[in-house]
């Protein structure tokens, strides 16, 4: 498409990139007043889980979420379908199958032409059509940075819930989608992006999360999530505090996007890889050989990335054969869960 402007000169920082800090973000929830917590609400805030879930009975509650942020890239089609692919993650990382859906969008309307900001709706009509939901309505409003997303509703059977707590000592870990989409951004932020590796990005980034519901009926997954804003390691030290299991991961099992490793050590990274390890760092003993190119990609916020999956050992293959079977042909085996302190060490 022909564009008057660049979507992403008007984003601070785009995709997942825009999270808050986590280290700020939990000093903000600690102040939080204490809600009330429905017998039914199966699923709040207390392990930093990727949805809600509320029951409505024995064998069926809806699952609830959103996310929204600013571009990405600049192609408003892609853009809207990176944003759509992302918000429905959160229902499948539940175990649960999306219902509807609704848009959230902020735009600056006197300076993004209008056919633009169709283009970005039309992105996400089009994730919304290939998961088989309608957007069935939303909110807009006029704002200084063009924001979309979506509020998504899911159905999961109780049975089937999946959480980020639940890991066992023993458990495999295994993950769905290559790292290296906010170094990719940040890449194509300063024109070193080809078009192989633009289209790799778009590859990752729109593919749906479709495992989610299979996995969600194995009894030998016993945690799943989704990885984000906060990296690999943020959402993997969720993991492991959530279950209070130690969590070991091998780097050379990490599956990278193709140039993700060359562009992290130019230096081509994002702003809020540094922020993540600020936040949580602490929590990570990093081994000989990781270096700060190999912690950038691990800390490096994923916009829309893959499923990140606790196993029993046994159930391994039938966990991949799941992926595979879905298009997740790079899939992998990264690491483990052991007894020992909450805390995630890389080897």
């Amino acid at each position: 498409m022909d564009m008057q402007v660049r979507l992403t000169q008007f984003s601070h920082g785009g995709g997942c990139g825009c999270k808050i800090a986590p280290g700020v973000l939990e000093k903000i929830l600690a102040k939080a007043t204490p809600s009330i917590v429905p017998r039914d609400l199966l699923v709040g805030i207390e392990t930093s889980d990727d949805a809600a879930v509320y029951r409505l009975n024995d064998r069926q509650a809806i699952v609830a979420t959103t996310d929204f942020f600013m571009p990405i890239v600049d192609d408003p089609f892609d853009f809207g379908a990176i944003a759509a692919t992302n918000a429905i993650s959160d229902v499948y990382a539940m175990g649960g199958q999306p219902l509807f859906a609704l848009a959230l969008v902020g735009m600056p309307v006197n300076q993004i032409p209008l056919e633009v900001i169709r283009k970005i709706l039309e992105g996400g009509e089009s994730v919304c059509a290939r998961a088989g939901i309608p957007i069935a309505g939303g909110h807009t409003i006029d704002s200084v940075e063009p924001i979309y997303g979506l509020v998504a509703i899911g159905l999961v059977d109780p049975r089937n819930l999946k959480r980020n707590a639940g890991a066992r000592a023993g458990d495999q870990l295994i993950l769905g989608k290559p790292l290296g989409v906010g170094i990719y951004s940040a890449a194509l932020k300063k024109d070193r992006l080809d078009a192989a590796g633009y289209k790799a990005m778009i590859d990752a980034t729109t593919r749906l999360n479709t495992p989610g519901p299979r996995l969600g009926t194995m009894d030998a997954v016993h945690a799943l999530t989704d990885v984000t804003g906060f990296g690999l390691l943020g959402h993997l030290l969720e993991i492991a505090k959530g279950s209070g299991v130690h969590a070991r991961l091998r780097w050379n099992d990490v599956p990278l996007l193709p140039q993700a490793m060359d562009f992290a050590r130019e230096g081509i990274i994002t702003g809020a890889s540094g922020r993540n390890w600020t936040g949580y760092g602490g929590g990570v003993k990093l081994g000989v050989g990781i270096g700060e190119a190999q912690r950038a990609l691990l800390t490096d916020p994923q916009t829309s990335g893959g499923l990140l999956v606790a196993c029993a050992p046994g159930a391994v293959d039938e966990v991949l054969a799941v992926f595979r079977t879905e298009g997740f042909d790079g899939a992998a085996v990264i690491g483990e869960f052991l007894e020992g302190p909450p805390d995630v060490e890389v080897v």
